[in-house]
């Protein structure tokens, strides 16, 4: 049981880490909170959780404030945020539209700040909660024809490193994951030839609840997972 925290908010939520995440913070008891742009995809979800389902443009801070606020009423108080979106926008740094990279950017990054800032707002006169970001390869390592997405990246885990010094003294947890590998799913299963060559999410859901589960005194700020059978 994670005693410390009641309930949890996801933002960005769907298949993947963020689901199993959500199965793993409702076995943990927590009431949760699954945020996508279609809620329609989420009910199957919600329904296995018993999560509540919001709407919201993680890019757009009017947005993100009623998402809050809304949540406040809904929910009550909320002891766990995640940040999950991202957006990739694939080309040449010669050729790729840049409205296509400022929007990449809005969502990637940008969002990641308006949803810090709210968690902060509230948790800040409670002196407790918990924020955490998820990262990628691309947070630490940019990749030839995907300069948008590391872009995003690379500010969100400065954003981390920001807030986790200036929110931890007040008793708020701010974390960031590396997520450096390929995520299996039912579409991009692990290879027989090459076994736990991805990352189940299941396993990843699990890190960002050890981390939960971390006392004051020993809070870890980074976390990296990759596969064992990654080749160096």
């Amino acid at each position: 049981m994670l005693p410390e925290y009641k309930t949890a908010l996801i933002i960005g939520a769907g298949v993947g880490i963020s689901a199993s995440l959500a199965r793993a913070l409702a076995r943990e008891g927590l009431k949760v909170g699954l945020v996508g742009r279609n809620p329609a995809k989420l009910q199957d979800l919600a329904t296995e959780t018993s999560a509540s389902v919001f709407s919201a443009d993680a890019s757009d801070p009017a947005a993100v404030s009623r998402l809050f606020k809304d949540v406040d009423t809904r929910l009550g108080e909320i002891d766990v945020v995640v940040y999950n979106p991202s957006t990739r926008a694939h080309g040449s740094v010669a050729e790729i539209d840049p409205l296509a990279v400022r929007d990449a950017l809005a969502v990637t990054a940008f969002g990641g700040f308006l949803a810090v800032q709210e968690a902060a707002k509230r948790m800040i006169p409670r002196k407790r909660g918990a924020i955490l970001l998820t990262g990628a390869t691309a947070s630490i390592k940019g990749f030839a024809l995907s300069s948008a997405f590391a872009m995003g990246k690379f500010a969100l885990r400065g954003l981390a490193q920001s807030a986790a010094r200036e929110l931890g003294p007040k008793g708020i947890h701010v974390a960031h994951f590396i997520i450096d590998g390929a995520v299996r799913s039912a579409r991009r299963p692990d290879p027989t030839e090459r076994p736990d060559s991805t990352l189940n999410p299941d396993s990843i859901a699990q890190t960002y609840i050890d981390v939960l589960r971390q006392p004051r005194d020993a809070w870890s700020f980074e976390v990296e997972v990759r596969p064992w059978a990654e080749s160096f």
